[in-house]
């Protein structure tokens, strides 16, 4: 049995593609409609799984629903893994790891790559840490709503690289909004400008995914601006940390932190572009 914790635009579509890859699938959501299409648990702690993932938005939202008293009750009924699908910090997921431990639960990180989109296909990227044999147990799961599962090292590994490759989301997101802004203001064609950057050097799934948000403003789901903020915050803590500048990305996270401000934390990260173009 795999349980599904977060049924957001990433969690239910990798439920879905377990079940179909025919693990059976329990799953909690705090709001019970989006759990209709699967066996679903009214608690938490109903939760009777072997391997758990968390695809909810980051570690504090797991610690709350997930107390000592159901980490008890998920070791007592079977539970020997979880799996961290969120974007956090390296700290973050190795605390919770050694909180687990007590439990004689296992913690691996996997946070995803590839969007809802991705999620939707089941070709997300995986970026791994944990234990190489408890990384053994949960990849047949893992590689069923994924097209690339890297193993990065021990527990905190995969969400480093995570935040890596944060860092090019946004910086490129960024660089989309400025190239189409530029181009307004010059009097081109939007879209034929995004033609030739997708023939040439510059073409990138950023591109692929967010230029047609963009082009028509239109700013529907996707990953949040909200969320890339947290994740820029978590990219830039670990810079601190471990001395790296971080110059572009700094700038970066100056926009998005003022596009959540202005009112558009719920949107799709590419409304930095009406940051931008002021």
């Amino acid at each position: 049995m795999v349980g599904v914790i977060g049924l957001g635009p990433m969690g239910a579509p990798v439920a879905g593609h377990i079940a179909r890859a025919g693990f059976p699938v329990r799953v909690w959501n705090r709001t019970r409609a989006k759990a209709a299409a699967f066996a679903a648990a009214g608690h938490p702690a109903d939760l009777s799984a072997e391997v758990v993932l968390s695809a909810l938005p980051d570690v504090d939202h797991l610690e709350r629903i997930a107390p000592d008293s159901v980490l008890g009750t998920w070791a007592s009924r079977g539970t020997t893994h979880l799996v961290v699908l969120s974007t956090t910090s390296p700290d973050k997921v190795r605390d919770l790891a050694a909180r687990l431990t007590r439990f004689g639960i296992a913690v691996v990180d996997a946070p995803m790559s590839g969007g809802d989109a991705g999620a939707r296909a089941g070709t997300l990227s995986l970026m791994v840490g944990g234990a190489a044999e408890d990384v053994a147990v949960v990849e047949p799961v893992l590689r069923t709503f994924s097209s690339t599962v890297e193993h990065m090292g021990p527990v905190g590994a995969g969400t480093a690289a995570k935040l890596c490759n944060q860092i090019v989301v946004a910086t490129t997101l960024v660089g989309l909004a400025e190239s189409l802004d530029l181009a307004q203001r010059a009097g081109l064609s939007g879209p034929q400008l995004v033609r030739v950057l997708e023939g040439g050097l510059a073409s990138s799934a950023v591109l692929d995914a967010k230029a047609a948000k963009i082009l028509h403003r239109e700013y529907s789901l996707g990953g949040s601006t909200d969320n890339q903020v947290k994740d820029l915050r978590y990219a830039v803590a670990l810079a601190d940390r471990l001395g790296a500048r971080l110059t572009q990305t700094r700038e970066a996270a100056a926009l998005f932190e003022e596009t959540v401000r202005s009112g558009l934390g719920g949107a799709d990260h590419s409304a930095v572009f009406e940051t931008v173009r002021l």
